[in-house]
This record gives structure tokens, C-alpha cells and sequence, in this order.
């Protein structure tokens, strides 16, 4: 019996809908698992169609390519290790989140997926079946329990797989990214280590999917030899990598050899990296090479062009300044500052002439009326017209630039800022945008393909925001500040709190309701808003899905 296992790790990053390119990654790994001398190369869940798929798996012809993708995966990788990976398993009526375990040639188990996530962002119980929970597999002289992602949250499916023989635990997951989640799937998988006292491996996903990221973050726990659990292996976060880990037979059953120890970012970092990965997944994975945005002088847009920087390089973002008679100085500076500290292009159009044809146009209409926000918003969806128009021209990717407080209260005009294809910001909130410029302006990563050093201008994050659509306008001329702001809508938005309880906690009654009455009423731009990375517990879209037409309103 051997006394000796070795498993390579797969911490990749495929695409949704590319069968034979995640096929051919999964053979490249195959090839380096053989060349390492493993038993097994596992790689994560659905990891042939990609991840998440949502209604795409409920097409028969798809689910068909996929299972027989697999079946030639296994066909091609017969001389050399087992091959452990995700897809989807249709039988008559039945459509299952399954795990497939191939060797020789063929495919020798599969596990079901039984816990099926149905909050956050999950619907799987639209997708699929409940899975019977199965026992282990043997390979090698090792029997081995995979508990699928979800599967592992909860005690049952490990417990059973103990119970029934298995010696170690490997999760495949595709767990998405969200502010802090490294420390929540440890306490979880802390958990079924003690209550099973079986070494466990995490094996996550890397890379961006519309909203969603998949950071990564694989890592490997042993039994502690008082109870508890020992962290023996850490994978970076976000980074494409391919490890081999090595279990040994002891007097107390079989241990990961301790390896590689990472180091995990702290949050600011990882939300800015999350951002930075969502937008150049989201480019690569539709086709993208370059982007456009609009350049205001203000922090919002510095901060989205920065992302851009580091995501794809400066040479590949083109900014364009917009200005009207409202537009300051300061601000004009400001943006040609920004984009030489980033070495971005900048274009300039007036929007002034464009805005007195519109106006000339509808004046027969609009004569006897005042002045109001319909005016203020022509300009804005002016702007728009002519980014599309760029970003059309030269098939550059539009990017908007609200920030998740502007998201939320609806401060943002519906076919004029909001126009766009991507919004690296969309899921921070505008305290959290000032915080991140501070922190990119300190701070400069390999991974970053924009300049290092100071590359917001300091100007920009102290100066009042303004949206300079009418003459010495501030944002908090009709919001509250934003420390107010952002504190009552995360009470809100992440946390369902009740008006009252944000009165308790001091905040001013007339001010909760305001803020209230403008995130229920805003419901419908944000069904029409670009996509966006999720790096908070509870982002616009698949997070928070609220009826666009609703009466209902909380009472004091």
C-alpha cells in the first residue's frame, strides 16, 4: 500500500461557454501533474463550462458539449494521473452540479453536488437537481471525499464521506469574491477538519465573470494534533497557479506536507485588485482591448482610469474631457494632470454647441417652462452620446464611472453618465473611493500595469465633489454628506435594517427617509446599469434584486 500521494493543484481560470478551451487548459495542467509525477491533478468546480453559468446549463445542447468535452478529456489524458473536475451530469429529467474523477481513460466517479446555494447571489435550486450524497473514491491506495463548494458549508456531506471511509477532504469550489471571505470559508472549513479529523483541501477558482470574481486563495489544513486545525498551504489570491501538494501516510492517518505560505493582502488591496481583475477579465473574455471614459477632474473618474491603467496599460485607455461653461478651471487641470501622472490619452470635445442644437430643437416644445434638471441632464446624456460614439468608432469599451453611493440614490442620469458597457466602481461606496485613491497613490503592486507613485492628484480627493451641471454645483447641495450617506445605506442595502433602527442609531429621521425614498425609487436605473465587480457582501444585481415597481415604504 502505498504511503504517498501527491495531488497538483489547479488554481485556474476558466471561461464561461469555452468548452474546448477550458479542455485544453485542463490537459496543459494534466501535462505538468504527469511531468510532477502525481496521482491526481484536481481542478475546480465547473470547471468545463466555466463558472457561474446560470440559465446557459439549462440548455440541452449545451450541458450535451460539456459532458462530452469531458468524456474526450479523459480519453486523451489515459496515460498518467487521475484528472478531478466540475461540470454538469444530465440523466433523463435530472440535472445535476457534478464532479467528475477520470482515469484510464474513462470516468471512474462522479459525485452530486447536495447542497445547492440559493441566497446571495446563488439560484442553483433553479439549476439543478439535489444530488444523493456520495461516498469516497479510491485512487491509489487513497480514499478521497469531495464535498462540492456548498457541500462543505454545512457538516453533513463530510460527516457521511468520514463515516464512509474517506481519508482526506478536497472541496472544488467556485466561490466568489467578497470583502473579507478568506476568514469566513476558514471558520467553515476549520470546522468540518475538527468534526471530521480529515486533512482538507480548498480548491477555488481565479478570474472575473460578468459581476463576480473568483479569487482564489486555495489553501490546505491538517488535523491538529490537540484539535483545531493546522494551516499547511496558502495560494495566493487572484493569481492563475499550478502547485503540487503531497499527503504521507502517518500513526494518525494521512497529512498534507506543510508547502507553499502565501501572503494574503489586506482588504483594501484585495478590493482593489478585485476591481482591477474584473475589468480585464471582462475585456478578455469579451474581446476588448481598449477603453474609453469620460475624464471630469473629479475623483470618480481618476479612480476608474487608474483601474484601467493597472488592468491593461496606460497606452490602451483613451480619457476624454467633456467640458461645458460649468466646467471649472480647477477641473480642467485637474483631469490633464491625472492623465499625464498615468500617461493615458486625453481628448478633449466641447459639449456647449451640441447642447444649444438640443436646446434650439426643443424649444417650441419647452417654451413657458423653467430651467430645471431636464436641461442639467442633456448635458450629461450629450456626453454619453459622444463616449458611445468613440467607443463604437474604435470599438474601445466604455467605462462609467458611479460610484456605488451615486448607484444607490439614483444621482447619476439614466443614458447619460450611466451609458456604458462596465463599471469598475459600481460595487464602492464614495468614502470607500476616497480611502481606495489614498491607498493606490501609497501603494504599487506587480500586478499593476499603470505607473507607481502619486498618480491621483492630490487635489482631486480633497476638493468638494461636484457634477458641474449648472453653476457652483456640490453633490451634498442635495445629498447628505457622504460619511451620512454611505453609513445609512450600507445600514439598508447590506444590512435590511429597519428605518428605526438607524434612527437608534442616531441618525436624523428625515434623513433615513430621504435616503430611502431615493434607493427604492432609483430601483429602475439600476436594472439598466452596467455590470460591475462584486467586492461587498451585497452588490446591485444578482445580490439585491428588488421589484422595480414597489409601494411599500418602511415607517417611523
Amino acid at each position: 500500500m502505498a504511503d504517498r500521494f501527491r495531488i497538483t493543484l489547479g488554481q485556474l481560470n476558466p471561461t464561461v461557454g469555452d468548452l474546448p478551451g477550458n479542455a485544453a487548459k485542463a490537459r496543459v495542467a494534466w501535462e505538468q501533474a504527469r511531468a510532477a509525477g502525481a496521482d491526481m491533478l484536481a481542478l475546480p468546480e465547473m470547471f468545463i463550462t466555466g463558472y457561474q453559468t446560470q440559465d446557459l446549463v439549462l440548455k440541452a445542447a449545451f450541458t450535451e458539449d460539456a459532458m462530452a468535452e469531458i468524456e474526450r478529456l479523459a480519453q486523451d489524458c489515459a496515460n498518467g494521473p487521475a484528472i478531478g473536475i466540475g461540470g454538469p451530469f444530465a440523466e433523463e429529467d435530472r440535472l445535476y452540479n457534478a464532479y467528475y474523477v477520470l482515469k484510464d481513460g474513462k470516468i471512474v466517479a462522479r459525485v452530486l453536488k447536495h447542497e445547492l446555494p440559493h441566497k446571495q447571489l446563488f439560484d442553483e435550486w433553479r439549476l439543478f437537481n439535489v444530488g444523493p450524497i456520495s461516498g469516497p473514491y479510491a485512487l491509489n491506495g487513497l480514499r478521497i471525499g469531495s464535498p462540492i463548494c456548498e457541500d462543505a458549508w454545512w457538516p453533513e456531506v463530510a460527516e457521511t464521506l468520514a463515516e464512509t471511509g474517506a481519508e482526506i477532504l478536497l472541496v472544488p469550489n467556485g466561490s466568489p469574491y467578497h470583502r473579507n471571505k478568506l476568514d469566513l470559508r476558514m471558520g467553515h472549513m476549520v470546522a468540518r477538519v475538527v468534526e471530521t479529523g480529515l486533512p482538507l483541501v480548498y480548491l477555488n477558482s481565479v478570474g472575473g465573470q460578468d459581476d463576480q470574481l473568483y479569487d482564489g486563495g486555495s489553501f490546505v489544513l491538517n488535523p491538529g494534533e490537540d484539535g483545531g486545525a493546522v494551516k499547511v498551504m496558502q495560494m495566493a489570491p487572484f493569481d492563475e497557479m499550478i502547485e503540487h501538494l503531497d499527503f504521507e501516510r502517518t500513526p494518525q492517518g494521512w497529512r498534507a506536507v506543510p508547502g507553499r505560505m502565501d501572503h494574503q493582502p489586506d482588504e483594501w488591496e484585495q478590493d482593489y485588485r478585485a476591481m482591477t481583475e474584473g475589468l480585464r477579465d471582462y475585456m478578455r473574455k469579451s474581446g476588448f482591448k481598449k477603453v474609453v471614459l469620460g475624464l471630469s477632474g473629479g475623483i470618480d473618474s481618476a479612480l476608474v482610469a487608474t483601474i484601467a491603467s493597472d488592468a491593461i496599460g496606460p497606452e490602451n485607455v483613451r480619457c476624454v474631457m467633456l467640458p461645458s461653461e460649468y466646467t471649472s478651471q480647477a477641473s480642467l487641470d485637474d483631469a490633464a494632470d491625472c492623465a499625464a501622472r498615468l500617461g493615458v490619452r486625453l481628448d478633449t470635445v466641447h459639449i456647449e454647441g451640441a447642447r444649444d442644437a438640443v436646446g434650439q430643437a426643443l424649444a417650441h416644445l419647452m417654451e413657458g417652462t423653467r430651467p430645471d434638471t431636464t436641461e442639467e441632464n442633456i448635458q450629461s446624456r450629450l456626453r454619453g452620446v459622444m463616449l458611445m460614439a468613440l467607443s463604437n468608432k474604435f470599438g474601445e469599451l466604455l467605462l462609467t464611472t458611479g460610484n456605488k453611493s451615486e448607484v444607490a440614490v439614483g444621482y447619476a442620469t439614466i443614458y447619460g453618465d450611466m451609458a456604458g458597457g462596465y463599471n469598475p466602481i459600481k460595487d464602492l461606496y464614495k468614502t470607500r473611493v476616497f480611502q481606495t485613491c489614498r491607498w493606490r497613490n501609497d501603494n504599487h503592486r506587480d500586478w499593476m500595469r499603470g505607473p507607481a507613485g502619486e498618480v491621483v492628484p492630490p487635489q482631486i480627493i480633497t476638493k468638494p465633489p461636484s457634477a458641474e451641471l449648472r453653476p457652483d454645483q456640490k453633490d451634498q447641495d442635495s445629498l447628505p454628506p457622504y460619511e451620512v450617506l454611505d453609513a445609512i445605506l450600507e445600514g439598508l442595502v447590506e444590512k435590511d435594517l429597519a428605518l428605526k433602527d438607524l434612527v437608534a442609531q442616531g441618525f436624523d429621521p428625515d434623513t433615513v427617509k430621504k435616503v430611502e425614498t431615493l434607493l427604492y425609487g432609483s430601483e429602475w436605473k439600476r436594472y439598466q446599469a452596467a455590470p460591475g465587480p462584486r467586492i461587498s457582501t451585497k452588490a446591485f444585481w444578482l445580490d439585491r434584486r428588488y421589484p422595480l415597481v414597489n409601494r411599500w415604504r418602511d415607517s417611523l
